[in-house]
């Protein structure tokens, strides 16, 4: 069943809005799953894919990250390490682990991180349009520069889809009388990816133990140089899929094929001596499932 909003407060004192959903048909082979979503994001993004887990018998945990939507807007720590910590935080108070962890872009590099510091929480990894080679010295200054772009408030919500590019991301606005607000802090967002200007992953990437899917969008952000590396590095427990007709935003452009990919991959790659699987095209891209 789909619950209300919950809140967590962190040891730092961050706020965490989360959602914890239920089966009505628990299924006793099904992980529990935890949804993370990118920069600028809201949970609200996984309710798709949240509803078809849930229909599996999956109980779904997703929430807020800290500085987005309804937790604590402008935190003092905004790296990595307190992503993480927010992560494994949710994953214990609400003794959901070992889960799967799934994340997209800025979520898919938290999921990662936690898998490798905390592998006894993960029992799987798939990553959406996310991986290991971070490093952008312009990325800061690029995210600056989107933020300032907003029109905001934005005039209606035709207009907030039209320009953010879905639904969904108009929906994780704050819609007041005079339009849309966004609900994230400018200077919050450039915190929030400071650090990759400079740093990489790779130490964490090759650490992972658990099974791990790598979603690409064939029009995303993610490389085939970085998933062919990504599989070299760890080529039993990797798996790589790319979505047709999908950008950076996998779970919003084609959500039922990312339903797809997951489930196959639960069905087929959750054991140790799971075998490498290469690089493989998905090929349910419909525009009706947008």
């Amino acid at each position: 069943m789909t619950e209300p909003t919950a809140y967590l407060t962190t040891p730092d004192g961050v706020r965490l809005a989360y959602r914890d959903d239920t089966p009505a048909h628990p299924h006793p082979t099904a992980p529990p799953v935890l949804l993370l979503h990118g920069l600028a994001g809201h949970l609200g993004e996984w309710d798709d894919l949240t509803a078809r887990l849930l229909a599996d018998g999956h109980r779904v945990v997703r929430h807020d990250a800290r500085g987005h939507g309804a937790s604590t807007r402008t935190p003092a720590d905004m790296t990595r390490a307190a992503a993480v910590r927010d992560a494994v935080a949710l994953l214990t108070h609400l003794s959901l682990p070992p889960a799967l962890l799934l994340g997209q872009s800025l979520g898919g590099l938290t999921a990662l991180l936690t898998a490798a510091a905390h592998p006894s929480l993960v029992t799987s990894l798939v990553l959406v349009e996310a991986g290991p080679a971070c490093r952008n010295a312009e990325l800061p200054a690029q995210i600056a520069a989107w933020m300032d772009s907003w029109p905001t408030p934005f005039p209606s919500r035709p207009e907030a889809t039209a320009f953010l590019g879905h639904e969904a991301w108009a929906d994780g606005l704050d819609w007041r009388e005079d339009g849309g607000h966004a609900r994230v802090d400018r200077d919050t967002m450039v915190a929030a990816v400071s650090e990759l200007a400079t740093q990489d992953y790779w130490p964490q990437w090759t650490a992972l133990r658990c099974p791990t899917l790598l979603v690409r969008g064939e029009n995303g952000t993610t490389p085939e140089d970085e998933a062919a590396r990504m599989l070299a590095h760890r080529p039993t427990h990797t798996q790589v899929v790319t979505v047709r007709d999908a950008g950076h935003d996998v779970h919003l452009d084609q959500p039922r094929a990312l339903y797809e990919t997951v489930t196959s991959f639960l069905r087929t790659s959750l054991t140790d001596d799971a075998p490498a699987s290469p690089e493989h095209t998905h090929h349910e891209g419909h525009p009706r499932d947008r």
